[in-house]
């Protein structure tokens, strides 16, 4: 019986896997204020070179430079893990496995890309780095990161995180860094925010205008942007998850998995683990690729494939992609990490090319999972693993239901030892789900209305919806 399955820092990947040289149907542009295609210039306010390259590269595969890949020996490969135990507690046939992530120095996937984006960074030039963080792994990871290069840091946090979480905090300052709750008066951005509403719990839209903000402001120049989720680099960085994982499954005896399963917020978890799947799907495989996100955040399953701003004070261009309305604040929900308004560009054209099974599900379901998780497990898992952990168990017991073997193959994105506040209301009987109204919908979008409209037959239809 074999339960972790490892393999060598020889057999990790040396290149990303690019999903937008083999989608169905190509990609629309991020526009411009002028409502024409953004160009490398605009972008360089913000990013150094490579990364440009890397955001509008039409190439399969990108090779890892040498000096990330030294880095990522540091943890990398990841373990695979069968779960014999959930497995045993919920009397399934189906062989349920797991991608650990969360054995990163910072304790999730984020510096899959955080290293890669600070390496560039650093080659380019820049000294300093911004960027903005919701539960604060992103944060934590870019800390971290900028640390290795010797790169100074700024992160705008949440505030309904920065409050719920405050040993994020103290890790980014371990590491260097200086967090500021957002929004902030530190911003112009900031400052109009708390200027409508003095109580503002932010969002990750509000974080991104304000550190965007400090970037550009720079009159040197040496400060840039770092983004943790949502853009095609970032997912082109995470893609060593699933790389490593399709090599696992292979060493454990498996011909292929039946379903691949993520939690989803601004994508990169997701894409890490699923688009080199995905590759297979568009190949002709027979699998049903996952992702899963909050009832009260249903960015994919009841979101609008539209043009949206990435951030709420207008200065990202605007992306083609599944989105609640930039306006948009979530309630105020324990799984920080996928209270994003916006979906990844990419992964939002693949689920309208009918290659993802988007679900939803309602906080107090994953919170039970993960309970159970950790009860038959062992790990603690961050609340925003619990919705992955929540669409397993439903997975496992139809399986259970039918009799049939499955292989279920879902990405556990972090440990959750700094998210034990969350545990402590749940067990308390303090949460509650949360259904995102049609009010509060309607009102996000609203927005939106008047970005350019998508181009004839791209028009958003309904997503693939089982909550």
């Amino acid at each position: 019986m074999q339960t972790k399955i490892l393999l060598t820092e020889q057999e990790m990947p040396r290149r990303w896997y690019n999903l937008a040289a083999d989608l169905p149907t190509p990609m629309l542009p991020p526009l411009g204020p002028d409502g024409r295609p953004v160009t490398g210039d605009q972008l360089a306010a913000i990013f150094p070179p490579a990364l440009i390259e890397q955001e509008v590269s039409q190439e399969r595969w990108i090779d890892i430079p040498e000096e990330v890949l030294s880095l990522l020996y540091r943890w990398r490969p990841s373990p695979m893990h069968r779960a014999y135990g959930l497995e045993k507690a919920l009397g399934t046939p189906a062989r349920i496995y797991f991608k650990n992530e969360s054995v990163s120095p910072a304790g999730s996937h984020k510096p899959n890309t955080a290293v890669a984006q600070a390496y560039y960074n650093k080659i380019s030039g820049v000294k300093k780095l911004t960027t903005e963080t919701g539960a604060g792994q992103w944060g934590s990871a870019l800390a971290f990161a900028t640390s290795l290069f010797g790169l100074e840091c700024k992160v705008y946090m949440v505030r309904s995180s920065y409050e719920q979480k405050p040993y994020r905090k103290m890790m980014m300052q371990t590491w260097g860094a200086s967090c500021t709750p957002s929004p902030s008066n530190t911003t112009k951005a900031g400052r109009d925010v708390l200027a409508a509403d003095p109580k503002s719990p932010g969002s990750l839209g509000i974080a991104i205008s304000e550190a965007v903000e400090e970037a550009v402001s720079d009159p040197s120049g040496k400060t840039k942007y770092a983004l943790g989720s949502v853009l095609n680099h970032v997912m082109l960085h995470q893609t060593i998850i699933g790389l490593e994982a399709k090599k696992q499954l292979e060493k454990a005896g498996e011909r292929r998995a039946d379903k691949v399963i993520a939690c989803v917020g601004g994508g990169s978890n997701f894409a890490g683990l699923a688009f080199p799947f995905i590759a297979d799907k568009i190949a002709g495989a027979d699998i049903e690729i996952i992702p899963v996100e909050p009832s009260s955040c249903p960015t994919l399953t009841r979101g609008s494939f539209r043009y949206d701003l990435g951030d709420v004070a207008g200065m990202t261009p605007l992306l083609p992609m599944h989105t609640l309305g930039h306006s948009f604040v979530p309630p105020v929900i324990h799984a920080g990490g996928l209270r994003y308004h916006g979906m990844s560009p990419l992964v939002s054209q693949a689920a309208m090319d009918g290659l993802l099974s988007p679900r939803a599900l309602p906080q107090l379901e994953c919170y039970e999972a993960a309970v159970l998780f950790a009860r038959s497990e062992g790990i603690i898992v961050a609340p925003e693993t619990s919705h992955a952990i929540a669409q397993v168990i439903r997975e496992a017991r139809q399986a259970k239901e039918e009799g049939k073997e499955r292989v279920l193959l879902f990405g556990l994105s972090g440990h959750g030892l700094l998210d034990l506040g969350g545990y402590q209301s749940y067990f308390a009987g303090e949460l509650e789900n949360y259904d995102l109204s049609p009010e509060l919908l309607a009102r996000g979008l609203s927005s939106t209305e008047s970005f350019p409209p998508m181009p004839a037959g791209r028009a958003s239809k309904a997503a693939s919806v089982k909550a």
